[in-house]
């Protein structure tokens, strides 16, 4: 599969749910004390992603 979830420790320790496209990190969340909450961040994004409008600034 090209692209996938990643659930890694920043340089603070704390956990980052980063997408990944082809090795290459398109974005990544804000750090989460615990393992639970960057998964609980990944299953809001599938949720929610799909449906979100694409603004442009």
């Amino acid at each position: 599969m090209a692209h996938k979830f990643v659930i890694s420790r920043n340089k603070a320790g704390e956990y980052v749910a980063k997408f990944k496209y082809n090795s290459e990190t398109i974005f990544w969340t804000e750090g989460y004390s615990s393992e639970a909450s960057a998964r609980n961040a990944i299953a809001s994004i599938l949720k929610n992603g799909p449906g979100a409008e694409v603004v442009e600034e």
